[in-house]
């Protein structure tokens, strides 16, 4: 017998992917949505070898998360087809880092877009049968960047703190509910994701977020994991984060102190600091 219904978005790849072989490995039946098709098949053979035991089964859906039609339809038909979810995972995401007067109005708006609005559709989507059947848990990954402001992340972070903020109030909403809500933080993570961030991270970012180790994505994964086993509301993959969100008032001073001292130190360096370049900001 299945151990339940896990939905995932960005489940192609990633924290998503490493998430469902995990869960597969528990016993669930897992349904992942994503935009690439191939990308989608080939995570569902992979999936379908970690499976527990024979009957497991594994639904892909090829949808854009960031179009409400396509997010909709996705979600219901999974639930169609596999049940009412006992875990929705928004793990879809995207980030283009850069100087603020680079990032151009479309990436702004494409952040939210996946980001914000891809988390919003899917869980709004699910969540009727989730009351209907007084169970499942929802969670939303935000990230690290959702704990404070980060030099480079002016597209991306704010982004995942809207994400932050519908999980707060997503708790308060559904508290007297059998639907429990978690969001995660995750670090850096060794993902296609990251890579690409990479080819466009300005210096004084590389500098700050090289402070930390990069994590696997089955690291990561195994942590949200374990917060989803203890009902977590927050869950935040390793000590760093652990502190910036307890002790915020501590943490977030300091941590903000030594990433502008090694934001000074790459930009005397520049004749002209390029964070004060004059830009002409378009789109």
């Amino acid at each position: 017998m299945s151990a339940g219904h896990a939905l995932i978005t960005g489940g192609s790849s990633g924290i998503g992917r490493a998430l469902g072989r995990q869960l597969m490995s528990r016993g669930y039946d897992v349904s992942m949505i994503a935009r690439r098709k191939a990308l989608l098949e080939a995570a569902a053979a992979e999936l379908r070898s970690c499976a527990k035991h024979s009957k497991q089964r594994v639904e892909i859906y090829q949808a854009d998360v960031s179009d409400q039609t396509q997010a909709e339809a996705a979600t219901k038909e999974a639930i169609d087809h596999l049940g009412n979810p006992d875990l929705v995972v928004t793990s879809a995401g995207t980030a283009v880092p850069g100087y603020f007067g680079d990032i151009s109005a479309s990436s702004f708006r494409n952040a939210m877009e996946v980001n914000y609005f891809g988390t919003l559709y899917v869980i709004r989507a699910a969540l009727p049968s989730m009351l209907a059947h007084k169970k499942g848990r929802i969670v939303l990954i935000s990230s690290g960047a959702a704990l404070m402001g980060i030099f480079g992340y002016a597209s991306y972070g704010p982004s995942k703190f809207a994400v932050r903020g519908l999980a707060e109030t997503l708790r308060s909403e559904l508290r007297l509910s059998n639907v429990g809500v978690s969001v995660a933080y995750p670090p850096d993570t060794e993902t296609p994701m990251l890579e690409e961030e990479n080819k466009t991270k300005p210096e004084e970012t590389k500098r700050i977020t090289g402070l930390v180790k990069a994590w696997t994505a089955d690291a990561v994964a195994a942590s949200i994991l374990r917060g989803v086993d203890r009902r977590s509301f927050s869950i935040t993959p390793g000590l760093t984060l652990t502190l910036m969100h307890r002790l915020p008032g501590i943490m977030i001073p300091l941590l903000s102190w030594y990433s502008d001292r090694l934001v000074d130190g790459v930009q005397r360096a520049c004749v002209t600091p390029p964070a004060m370049q004059a830009k002409t900001i378009g789109s």
